[in-house]
C-alpha cells in the first residue's frame, strides 16, 4: 500500500503479502492428549491476537475450540497412532488441520436427534465454514477452517 502525501509516493511497508501465523503440535494419543490440544489452541489464539492484532469474537473463540475438540478426539478415537494437530491463523480466520493415521474417512451421519454420540462432524460442518477431508500417504488430512467474524 502506498500514502500519498503532497503528491508524493511513501511505501508503508504493508504491501507485502504476511503469512498466517502457523503451529502444529504432535500427539501421541495418552490421556489428557485433547485436554492438551485445547490448551494449545486457546494459546494459538492468545497469540493471534497480540501478534496478528486479530480480533476474536468470543463465539468464534469457543467455535475454534469446539472444532479443535472434535477434530482431535475423532483422531484419538479411529487412528491406530499419533496424529498432529496444525493451526493456521489470520486476522480473519483460523484452520484447524488434523493428519491421522487412519486412511478411512471420516462419515458426516444425517441429522438425528435420538442418535447417541456420532455428531462430531455434524458440529464441525455448522462451525466451519470450509470443511475439507483427504487422504494423505501416512493417513487423512481433515482441515476446517473457522471464521473469527466481525459483527
Amino acid at each position: 500500500m502506498i500514502e500519498h502525501l503532497d503528491g508524493t509516493a511513501i511505501p508503508t511497508g504493508f504491501d507485502v503479502p504476511v503469512e498466517p501465523l502457523r503451529r502444529a503440535a504432535h500427539y501421541t494419543g495418552e490421556p489428557g492428549s485433547i485436554a492438551e490440544a485445547r490448551s494449545f489452541a486457546a494459546d494459538f489464539l492468545h497469540q493471534l491476537r497480540t501478534e496478528w492484532c486479530a480480533e476474536v469474537e468470543d463465539r468464534a473463540e469457543d467455535a475454534v475450540l469446539l472444532v479443535v475438540s472434535e477434530l482431535v478426539t475423532n483422531a484419538d478415537r479411529h487412528s491406530n497412532g499419533p496424529y498432529i494437530l496444525e493451526l493456521e491463523g489470520t486476522d480473519a480466520a483460523v484452520a484447524v488441520i488434523v493428519y491421522d493415521s487412519s486412511a478411512a474417512l471420516p462419515r458426516r451421519f444425517p441429522k438425528d436427534p435420538q442418535r447417541i454420540g456420532r455428531h462430531g462432524l455434524e458440529i464441525v460442518h455448522v462451525l466451519a465454514t470450509d470443511l475439507a477431508v483427504e487422504r494423505v500417504p501416512v493417513g487423512k488430512r481433515v482441515r476446517a477452517v473457522v471464521g473469527l467474524g466481525r459483527d
